[in-house]
């Protein structure tokens, strides 16, 4: 497993969020779309997705979805968010963080 540069935080107000980061904050867009934006931060990429989940993910690539799934469930981790159709799974460790396993 290792970290990738992403941040992905989700909100129903796509435009606001676009005006906030590109147009305030004057972050380059990346990404745009109906469901998803990124943005360039010069640290990370934000990714901003049509969603309700009010916390920060941070992402991670796998070279076996189903094997750190499972691997995961086994320690403590529980599902927050999974997908068959978007191969990539949302997990909160036993602490309390939400993050993102996707295929390297």
């Amino acid at each position: 497993m290792i970290s990738t540069r992403d941040v992905i935080i989700q909100t129903e107000r796509l435009d606001a969020a676009k005006a906030f980061y590109a147009d305030a904050l004057g972050f380059q867009i990346t990404m745009n779309d109906e469901h998803i934006l990124g943005f360039e931060t010069g640290g990370f990429q934000l990714f901003v997705e049509r969603g309700s989940s009010p916390e920060p993910v941070f992402e991670y690539e796998v070279d076996d979805l189903s094997e750190a799934r499972t691997k995961l469930l086994a320690l403590g981790c529980t599902i927050v968010e999974e997908n068959p159709s978007v191969p990539r799974i949302y997990l909160r460790d036993p602490f309390g963080l939400v993050f993102n396993i996707t295929p390297r």
